[in-house]
This record gives C-alpha cells, sequence and structure tokens, in this order.
C-alpha cells in the first residue's frame, strides 16, 4: 500500500445490510489490516489501492453458520465435509462444528481441521465422549460431563458450548437407557463449563416429550436445532404455532434451523413462520449425505426462509448477529469499524425458482441470493464473477510470464 492510500480494499457503490448497526443503505466499506476501516455513504476510491465496484449487490457481515460437521475423523461412516470448499461459495465465513468430535478427539480435530482451515471454525464439544457416528452414542458411560466440560474450560476461544445428539428412542428406555440420559447430562456439562447445550432430539411422548425438552430441561441460552423437522409438534390443531414454543422462547430457550437432510419440512416450516414464529438462527447441519441435496448450502438454505416470507435484512440477522451471540462471540457477525474484515456480497435474483425439503417437496419462490464475493479477515477468498481482477487485456503480465 503506497503512503497515498489509507485501505486495501474497497467495496464501493453496493447496498449495505448490517442489523447491528441498523445500517440497510447504499454503503462503501473500506477494509484495511483485515478490519472493517470505514463504513461510509462515499468513501474516495483514490484511498484504496483495489476498488471492487459492486454496484446492485448487497454487502453483509460474513455468514455464520453455526451447525456444520467438519471434522474428519478415522471411521469409515464419517459424515463431514472440508470446511473451505463449502463455506466461501455461501459468504460463510464462520462455521461451528456441531459435536463431531468429542473429548477425546477435539485436539486431533484442533490440530488437522481447525488451525489448518482459512474458515474460523468453532466447536461444540459432544457430551459422548467418543463423539459422533456409532453405536457408542447410546451407551450411558460415555456421558462425560467433567470430561467435555473440561475441554471447553481449556479452550474457551475456539469452543463454544457442548452438544448432544442421536440418543435414540427405538431403543427400549430402561435403566441402562434412561430416557432423558443424554441431555442431562449434556446440561450437566453446560453447567460446569457455563456454557449453552445445542440439542439435536427425537421425542417419545409420554416417556419423553418435546415440551418437556423446551420447558424444563433446557436452559435459558441452550439452543434447540432442528426446529422444524417432522418429529416436532411444531403446529396445534390449528395449523398455528404451538403456544408452548412461544412459551419456551419467553424463557430463554433458542430455535435453530439446523436443516439436515432429515430435518426441515416445509408442512412445518411454512406454516409457523407465517404465522409469527420465526427460527432464530438458520444453519444447515452440513455434511456429505446433504451437500447434493437437500441442503446444497447455506446460501440455498437462507433461500427457502427468503421464500418462505422472511424479509432479507431479517434473513442476514438471522444468519449473522444472533448466531453470533448465541455462540458467545458478539464480536462476529458485524461490520463495524475495527470488527475483523469477513464480508459477503451477495447478488439477489428475482424469477421463478423452486426449493426442496428433506421430504421431497417443493415450494416456489421468486427470490434468490447467490453469492458473488467473500472476503474472509481482508482477503478475498471467493469471487465466482472475476469482480475483483481486471479485464484481461488490462491485466498484469501472469507470473509464469514474468518467471520466465
Amino acid at each position: 500500500m503506497t503512503t497515498e492510500t489509507q485501505y486495501e480494499l474497497l467495496l464501493k457503490n453496493g447496498h449495505t445490510i448490517d442489523p447491528l448497526n441498523n445500517i440497510d443503505s447504499k454503503m462503501d466499506v473500506a477494509i484495511a489490516g483485515g478490519k472493517v476501516a470505514a463504513v461510509a455513504a462515499d468513501i474516495d476510491p483514490a484511498l484504496a489501492k483495489k476498488v471492487v465496484d459492486v454496484s446492485g449487490h448487497y454487502v453483509t457481515p460474513g455468514i455464520i453458520d453455526i451447525h456444520v460437521h467438519v471434522y474428519h475423523t478415522r471411521e469409515p461412516e464419517g459424515l463431514s465435509v472440508m470446511a473451505d470448499s463449502h463455506s466461501f461459495k455461501s459468504g460463510v465465513t464462520t462455521m461451528v462444528d456441531t459435536g463431531t468430535a468429542g473429548a477425546k478427539h477435539f485436539l486431533h480435530f484442533k490440530r488437522t481441521v481447525i488451525d489448518l482451515s482459512k474458515t474460523r471454525i468453532f466447536a461444540y464439544i459432544n457430551i459422548v465422549d467418543l463423539g459422533m457416528i456409532g453405536p457408542f452414542e447410546q451407551d450411558i458411560k460415555t456421558f462425560d460431563p467433567e470430561l467435555a466440560a473440561s475441554v471447553v474450560l481449556a479452550y474457551p476461544d475456539i469452543c463454544v458450548g457442548i452438544k448432544t445428539a442421536h440418543y435414540w428412542t427405538s431403543l427400549p428406555f430402561d435403566e441402562l437407557h434412561p430416557p432423558w440420559a443424554a441431555v442431562d447430562q449434556a446440561v450437566a456439562a453446560g453447567n460446569i463449563c457455563k456454557k449453552p447445550v445445542m440439542v439435536d432430539f427425537w421425542p417419545r411422548p409420554p416417556l419423553r416429550s418435546y415440551e418437556e425438552l423446551i420447558l424444563e430441561k433446557m436452559r435459558p441460552g441452550d439452543i434447540h436445532t432442528h426446529v422444524f423437522a417432522q418429529q416436532f409438534p411444531v403446529l396445534d390443531e390449528n395449523g398455528k404455532p404451538n403456544a408452548f414454543l412461544h412459551e419456551a422462547r419467553a424463557r430463554g430457550v433458542i430455535f435453530d434451523v439446523g436443516h439436515g437432510a432429515g430435518s426441515f419440512w416445509f408442512r412445518n416450516a411454512v406454516p409457523a413462520i407465517q404465522n409469527g414464529f420465526v427460527p432464530d438462527s438458520i444453519s444447515t447441519d452440513l455434511h456429505t449425505r446433504n451437500v447434493h441435496g437437500v441442503v446444497i448450502d447455506m446460501v440455498t438454505t437462507m433461500n427457502k426462509i427468503l421464500n418462505i416470507g422472511v424479509p432479507l435484512q431479517e434473513v442476514i440477522y438471522r444468519s449473522t448477529v444472533t448466531p453470533a451471540n448465541e455462540i458467545g462471540h458478539p464480536e462476529l457477525g458485524n461490520l463495524s469499524v475495527g470488527a475483523e474484515a469477513d464480508v459477503a456480497v451477495f447478488k439477489l435474483h428475482q424469477g421463478d425458482f423452486g426449493y426442496m425439503d428433506c421430504g421431497r417437496a417443493k415450494l416456489r419462490g421468486d427470490k434468490k441470493l447467490e453469492c458473488m464475493l467473500t472476503v474472509r479477515a481482508g482477503e478475498i477468498v471467493f469471487d465466482s464473477n472475476a469482480m475483483s481482477v481486471p479485464e484481461w487485456q488490462d491485466a498484469p503480465p501472469a507470473y509464469w510470464e514474468i518467471a520466465r
């Protein structure tokens, strides 16, 4: 950067949506030293080393996906994806792995994935010490609240909470398989480390009901993921959101989309959202069995919520600010001056689009967000339309030509 320039990168002429700072208007975003340096209506392009014209596009904070699986265990049935291969093309700059690793494998996860990824990765530690996926998830001897909490306490900059999942109700409940064992032990771990619990759950009334989970077992700040899955009584007999959902939200329980391969159904989501029960956060539950359908990626999940009728500004809010708060990192998900420069640039298309749920049912919509550019810590990491590079006739000599 020359002495005349103040910024390394300037995103010029875009419509900026920064919900935390109540910005929803034409604003330029300037970046220096990997941080947001300025957000203003008209920043002089002469002050920037590189200027990217984003006219006709939306500029937002980097998207946060708080439910993914990116830890590649040694088990052949592992379902994790490569974080950097799936994050940036959706404008995602932060992912949270939800319990793929338990306490016994977290250090391997950190060393082999978290420390090597450009995507910022946090982790929920599984209450099962061996993590997922396997029959050991049904063995209550693998539930170790002290061990799980100790990992979270040892790595507070990475670990954001405790996860419980896959404690199946298809097995008989008895003294060796108590109905609430996984949830109760996860909450115990959360109490020790003073962090939230994310719950993946399958009810089986009356032994364990959804109402009891969200009204009695979960604490304020705990997160129920997969909220629109088929197994939950989201709607009452009149097709409206059940009253206990609002009651649970009032006591501080958080509801997350967690789309997944089987956990997002329009028959629950559409009536609930259109009658006032909008999820607190939007996430994918991304893994190898849904990246080619039905999830595909984070921006497709955002598009489903958008086309159900949630305004764009709210979709961005629930993909940036609320997930940042849910994981205890409010410094993320915004474009405040001084914040790390994680930025996404989207094009909003109008047309006739179809979106699929986990029951292979279609929702028609007229909107489609497409990620065009992603910036992670001030570096352009995704540019699908060559917005940040010169025309080939004006490009400097290629490296191979210089080297030759």
